[in-house]
């Protein structure tokens, strides 16, 4: 979530002398957002907010995120301030893996985002209602389909035939999900594994474009809502190695 801009106080003012004059503007920016209580949206800022502002936010967050510089926030404030209604200016469909919430990932908190989540970040009727929920009715500006570098549902979509013995057939059912899209990106005789880490990864870029692309194909209201420029539908790949998020 962005910080409405204030005038700069002490601090702020005290902190510009003693920094280098070349010293990056970005992290500058930053550390003054940092300075200031981050405020939960109410239904006039989510209504002023474009969706390229709202994938500004995401990219701005994400930046905080890698550079260690978390906004500042007084969560049971949030909590108050959110306690008569939401107003998220995002949805953002991720992994359930433990290492990819999207609050922690983008910087955001209470009542920034509709967070959505299933192994393998892929779409099916209940996701698209609930997006359809998030940005009709609710008024989020922007849907994002979040994947990740080594994601475990993809490892087991690739080794679906050894999950099939575990006698787990949920599970096998969540795995067999990814067969028509890794049967898109696996070269003849190239090996289907998980240890095939180039493989994994061409699996995981071609499972989020998949993703938008269902997205787009099976729900006409976001479809509508994004062809009359009042929602954007990105995708974007989160490396768990470094903390970065990649824009599709």
């Amino acid at each position: 979530m962005h910080c409405f801009v204030q005038p700069k106080n002490s601090r702020e003012k005290k902190l510009e002398l003693f920094l280098p004059l070349k010293f990056n503007e970005f992290i500058l920016s930053l550390i003054f957002k940092y300075l200031n209580f981050m405020k939960a949206h109410t239904y006039e800022t989510q209504s002023t907010i474009t969706p390229e502002k709202a994938l500004d936010f995401l990219k701005e967050g994400n930046q905080r995120f890698v550079n260690n510089l978390k906004a500042n926030r007084d969560l049971l404030e949030q909590v108050n301030a959110t306690r008569e209604g939401q107003w998220p200016f995002a949805v953002v469909l991720s992994c359930i893996d433990s290492r990819t919430s999207a609050e922690l990932i983008f910087d955001q908190g209470l009542g920034d985002i509709f967070s959505i989540r299933i192994a393998g970040n892929f779409v099916n009727q209940d996701i698209l209602g609930s997006m359809e929920f998030g940005c009709n009715v609710a008024g989020s500006k922007l849907v994002v389909v979040l994947g990740h570098t080594k994601c475990g549902a993809l490892k087991g979509g690739l080794d679906a035939a050894q999950i099939e013995t575990m006698g787990m057939d949920n599970l096998n059912h969540l795995v067999n999900h990814f067969d028509p899209i890794i049967n898109e990106v696996i070269d003849e005789n190239e090996e289907r594994s998980s240890k095939n880490s180039v493989l994994l990864e061409k699996l995981n870029q071609q499972n989020i474009k998949h993703a938008i692309k269902d997205i787009r194909r099976q729900s006409s209201t976001l479809r509508k809502l994004e062809e009359e420029g009042k929602i954007k539908i990105v995708g974007a790949n989160y490396d768990v190695e470094t903390g970065s998020v990649n824009w599709l």
